[in-house]
């Protein structure tokens, strides 16, 4: 009964996003990729919010129901189905009535198994279409035959879109290359690769006191170079999403010093996404809760490698379990224990996470500095009474581990943890 009324809200929803769709005819960006969605489709929303009215996907809207919560204006239910209702008469009222519509929609479009985005690429006919990163081993991909698989859905979101529209996507991924689009759509390039159109170049990490406090970048654009200054955050995936957005932003006319003006004011990203918070005993926690795979967690331990500890402390990581590799999983979490013998201090969480331990010993690490917890909650435990004054924390994890839990145990001040940590509605609480 429970999954028959899912089925009928979702296709009630989607009717009604198609109509306001065809009422209003919006500008649509739809963003896609294995990693960063969230935090360049938030990028991309700061940029074009200084020139035009502009709704973005909340959170991580990026599924068949979420898309059209977005287009209708509409919250997440959750398990209310007098809320469902409501949203459904709300959705009405939009088609039936002239609203304020916005003028472009900046939308989050995920893949979780095979077919979600050719359904969403139909329905949105997007304008530009971003594409992020692809991975080697993508997160979801046990659902797919192959990583190939999961890649070449997320490509049918450029084979959908306007005939006059842009694809914007990463130059540094070769992956990228090959990406089909109408006759008529134009492409442009992001990356620091020799030849982007959009070209990041000489990435910092910034410190003041000694202390981590973000990063900045310089980027060219069409014979012009400006300075990007990202506070709060750190982290490659950060720069690509700011550069995503300076590609969206120029492909509007928009003047690059105008953009990094914006970015530098208003670039935030979503909870959990390399985040810079203070820890207790005078630490930094780099907040990486949200999710994990393969890259991202490659690409969060080589930020842990480049960081200089200017004011002493040790660099120690907390690497909950990947989830949805498939077959993948036990080497992929092998690789990344090998890659986290950068660290002065491992802490693994999970079952899975033992294949990271197993890495990391194998990649010359002191057992000694390796500790193995079932839970995040026993390894928040821990961290309390191991980390030191000045020590820097990676913490990062699946969303079923809940690593989010950790944070909140060592962070300096967990009266913000509503605004701070991700998974923080009730509906999360409470599992």
């Amino acid at each position: 009964m429970k999954n028959l009324f899912k089925i009928i809200i979702i296709s009630i929803l989607q009717l009604e996003a198609r109509l306001v769709l065809k009422k209003y005819k919006p500008k649509i960006v739809a963003v896609t990729g294995s990693v960063g969605k969230t935090t360049t489709k938030d990028s991309i929303y700061g940029v074009l919010d200084s020139a035009f009215f502009v709704r973005k996907s909340e959170k991580s809207f990026n599924s068949e129901i979420g898309i059209p919560l977005t287009i209708l204006g509409c919250e997440n239910a959750w398990s209310n189905p007098f809320l469902w209702i409501k949203n459904i008469f709300k959705g009405l009222a939009v088609i039936l009535f002239k609203n304020h519509y916005p003028k472009w929609l900046v939308l989050e479009v995920g893949a979780d198994t095979p077919g979600d985005i050719e359904k969403a690429a139909k329905l949105l006919k997007p304008d530009i279409v971003v594409m992020t990163r692809f991975a080697k081993i993508p997160v979801h991909v046990e659902f797919f035959e192959s990583p190939q698989d999961l890649i070449n859905e997320k490509k049918k979101l450029a084979k959908y879109m306007k005939e006059d529209g842009i694809l914007i996507f990463n130059n540094d991924d070769e992956d990228m290359v090959s990406i089909k689009i109408p006759t008529e759509a134009q492409k442009i390039s992001f990356g620091y690769k020799e030849g982007s159109a959009i070209q990041g170049m000489n990435a910092k990490i910034l410190y003041k006191d000694g202390i981590l406090t973000g990063q900045n970048f310089r980027v060219e654009y069409s014979g012009t170079s400006a300075p990007i200054t990202l506070n709060g955050i750190v982290g490659k995936a950060h720069t690509f999403s700011a550069l995503a957005a300076i590609a969206v932003g120029a492909s509007q006319n928009l003047n690059i010093a105008q953009i990094s003006s914006v970015l530098a004011k208003k670039y935030k990203t979503q909870p959990g996404r390399m985040k810079i918070l203070k820890g207790i005993k005078k630490t930094t926690l780099i907040d990486d809760t949200y999710n994990s795979s393969p890259v991202a967690s490659m690409e969060a331990l080589e930020t842990m490698r480049l960081l200089e500890l200017k004011v002493g402390g040790r660099k120690i990581v907390a690497l909950g379990d990947m989830l949805e590799l498939g077959r993948f999983s036990s080497e992929e979490h092998k690789k990344l224990g090998e890659m986290a013998v950068c660290c002065d201090v491992l802490v693994v969480v999970g079952l899975r996470a033992k294949n990271i331990m197993e890495g990391a010993i194998t990649g010359g690490m002191n057992k000694k500095k390796i500790y193995s917890f079932e839970k995040s909650g026993e390894a928040g435990q821990f961290l309390q009474n191991e980390i030191e004054e000045n020590d820097v924390i990676l913490i990062k994890g699946s969303q079923s581990i809940r690593m989010e839990k950790i944070t909140e145990e060592i962070m300096a001040e967990p009266e913000k943890k509503k605004e701070l940590l991700v998974r923080q509605e009730r509906e999360w609480l409470l599992r």
